[in-house]
């Protein structure tokens, strides 16, 4: 682990007690490669008895791609929250902004879905970050978005 790593890897354990989301609304199921508030990855199991696959759509299962997106907000706020030891202490994230955002490929049961955060602007303390995200399945690019989100703090 490099000198910048809080901690490797968040579990769903870990992810609950950083961030509030819960079923059907969790998307992300591990987070790893942390590098303090610079990276991570989140992994996203995609499964056919999620709430979405029954309305898009029925007979071809297809992953949202407002939930891919929120998928990769949940990992940055996991990586933000690893960073600066926010576990148990009622941290929520709000997204202020959605730029260049591209579907690529569609993501469907079966997939294991990897979003790459990258910090691109924000520092411990800061109540707005901005981020650059992508997510693959496979190594294929199936979506790619810029985003910006407030950090609502404890106080």
């Amino acid at each position: 682990m490099s000198s910048d790593a809080i901690q490797a890897e968040a579990d769903i354990h870990l992810i609950q007690r950083i961030i509030p989301h819960r079923y059907p609304f969790l998307l992300v199921d591990k987070v790893r490669d942390i590098v303090a508030n610079t990276s991570a990855t989140g992994i996203k199991n995609v499964t056919f008895n999620e709430p979405h696959f029954q309305g898009h759509f029925p007979g071809t299962p297809i992953m949202p791609g407002v939930t891919i997106i929120e998928a990769m907000a949940q990992t940055a706020a996991v990586m933000v929250g690893v960073s600066n030891d926010l576990a148990d202490k009622d941290f929520l994230v709000y997204f202020m902004g959605i730029d260049a955002c591209k579907f690529r490929r569609k993501v469907i049961p079966g997939d294991v879905l990897e979003m790459r955060v990258t910090v691109t602007r924000g520092k411990p303390g800061a109540k707005v970050w901005r981020f650059r995200g992508e997510a693959t399945v496979d190594g294929e690019m199936a979506a790619e978005a810029d985003f910006t989100a407030m950090m609502d703090l404890p106080k």
